[in-house]
């Protein structure tokens, strides 16, 4: 059985669109929103199993790997995000660089040696990594408005990611994946696909509801936005916390998104000017993860919010 298990964000789908388009495989997808993380946990692997995982923490999944490798599955695993001690078995192959200006979809381009470069610059935009996809950018030959239409596409692809639940995306991650596969390339399918102009129209109304948001809490090296507990909301969070973050790069922002228990789905972007700390801070919290430069809480209990607060401007007022 083989298993292709990504985030179900821009970064995960257009690293795992290069792997299949250089190496196709008909195997069993396993994804979800982007904060759902512990994939493996979704398979019950098997001797002669081989397992692909891009795009989530090795840490968060430690124990379904230990589970598949002691199974006699094989794993090829790429990511960025902190992967705790990483083990060591012959059944694993891990390619993993916590590098704030790396992102999954660049580690599979190293991999492929630029296979499909298109894929992993339409992807480092949807990471909000532009200095990395203009860099990597440099061996495609496209035009500045062909460009751009990669950065678009990234982020419309990144924002259908950010949701607590399926029903609240356009598409499931999966789906979008198979139709996204089944295009020449990410220019054509901006070009002709109706699936596009969904994501792209529905982008664009949603950011439209969040221009006129207030920091609840703003200095001049960190903010604090709260979004209400809505759908447009929830699917934001993340691709505004990117846009926000490009608007100040001196500045550390957090976006709590109210959720339907009380409680609060975190995002935190570190400065674009010192991309550091995100990690560390998210982790002193229960459901706290993800990478120096961007990171996010899935659960952050309501009377938590005020420690929360108060960690993350200290981590960024120094």
């Amino acid at each position: 059985m083989d298993y292709d298990i990504f985030n179900g964000d821009a970064d995960g789908i257009c690293a795992l669109l290069q792997l299949r388009k250089a190496e196709p495989r008909d195997a069993t997808l396993v994804t979800g929103v982007k904060r759902d993380i512990n994939l493996l946990d979704k398979i019950e692997p098997a001797a002669g199993d081989r397992i692909t995982v891009l795009d989530v923490s090795m840490d968060k999944n430690r124990t379904a790997l230990d589970g598949a490798l002691g199974a006699g599955a094989s794993v090829f695993y790429v990511d960025h995000h902190f992967p705790g001690e990483i083990p060591e078995h012959a059944n694993l192959t891990s390619i993993i660089n916590e590098a704030p200006d790396v992102c999954t979809a660049a580690l599979v381009n190293g991999h492929l040696r630029g296979a499909h470069l298109d894929w992993a610059v339409t992807g480092a935009f949807g990471d909000n990594l532009k200095n990395t996809a203009h860099k990597l950018a440099e061996g495609l030959s496209i035009s500045a408005a062909d460009l751009a239409l990669l950065e678009r596409l990234g982020t419309c692809i990144n924002y259908n990611g950010y949701g607590p639940a399926i029903e609240d995306l356009h598409f499931d991650p999966a789906d979008l994946y198979r139709t996204l596969y089944s295009a020449a390339g990410p220019l054509e399918f901006v070009a002709a696909s109706p699936d596009y102009r969904k994501l792209s129209e529905g982008y664009d109304s949603d950011m439209g509801q969040a221009e006129s948001l207030q920091p609840e809490h703003a200095t001049e090296r960190v903010a604090v936005f709260i979004l209400p507990d809505e759908a447009w909301a929830r699917r934001v969070s993340g691709v505004y916390s990117n846009d926000l973050a490009t608007g100040n790069p001196g500045r550390a922002h957090a976006v709590l998104t109210i959720k339907d228990n009380g409680n609060y789905l975190v995002s935190v972007r570190a400065p674009l000017n010192n991309k550091q700390g995100a990690a560390e801070l998210c982790m002193q919290f229960p459901t706290g993860g993800g990478r120096a430069a961007a990171a996010g809480i899935n659960d952050l209990p309501a009377s938590e919010m005020e420690n929360f607060v108060a960690a993350f401007s200290a981590a960024y007022s120094g």
